[in-house]
């Protein structure tokens, strides 16, 4: 058995997988089980019983190799909460905060400032770009794409493979954070599979986008939309 664990700060029955890495800023807490082939960097925490499965890097630093418009950085630190479960695969960045009892699916990648809520669903290979604010008991489903600077609240339910955009100038200006902002998802909003949300729409508090939908505009709250463009079909 071969493992690098260089923190101290481990609770009671914790379990420890074969060819983990732990750096030294880690946090364990009790019953956590961290399954082998998993790297842990500096400034993690885990709370009691997270578990966290084969192959998942949690706290990578982001790196823009020159090629990026936007900065990049983020302060150390990942808050994974109680009774959370991080899938085989996953990638969470730095400066991610995870609420209790939340599932975080295979290769799912979380990028730097995002926050999720408690008793949320991230499903398998969804990527959460950066500083996305996710409520509580919100679910993503498989292969849905976030956008950077966008914020879902809570109760939402977004399907499979949505995406979403934050920039109207396809990336011809740059990046400004005034402009470059993704949708707003409402509290109690249902997403159609496979719809797409362009940048900076609201969609209102209980609305439904039907599947396939291309929304390009706000919907009030409790109304259903659906079609290319989205229209209005009911109102409640």
């Amino acid at each position: 058995m071969t493992r690098t664990v260089r923190t101290e700060q481990i609770g009671r029955n914790v379990s420890l997988g074969d060819y983990c890495v732990i750096a030294r800023d880690v946090v364990i807490d009790d019953e956590v089980i961290v399954h082998p082939h998993v790297v842990i960097d500096d400034g993690v925490r885990l709370g009691r019983g997270v578990e966290i499965f084969p192959g998942a890097y949690v706290g990578k630093p982001p790196r823009g190799a020159g090629a990026l418009s936007r900065p990049v950085g983020c302060a150390r630190g990942v808050r994974i909460a109680a009774g959370s479960s991080i899938g085989p695969g996953a990638v969470i960045y730095c400066d991610v905060e995870i609420g209790e009892g939340s599932l975080i699916g295979d290769g799912a990648s979380i990028r730097e400032q995002t926050r999720i809520g408690s008793r949320c669903v991230v499903g398998r290979h969804v990527t959460i770009n950066y500083n996305v604010e996710i409520g509580d008991r919100t679910k993503v489903m498989d292969h849905s794409w976030l956008a950077g600077n966008m914020v879902i609240g809570s109760d939402v339910f977004v399907s499979g493979g949505v995406l979403t955009a934050n920039d109207n100038e396809l990336g011809q200006h740059g990046y400004d954070e005034r402009t470059i902002v993704g949708p707003t998802i409402c509290n109690g909003a249902r997403i159609g599979l496979g719809a797409k949300l362009l940048p900076g729409i609201v969609i209102g508090e209980g609305a439904i986008v039907a599947a396939g939908a291309v929304v390009t505009r706000d919907v009030p709250p409790n109304a259903m939309v659906m079609g290319i463009p989205a229209r209005i079909r009911s109102n409640t």
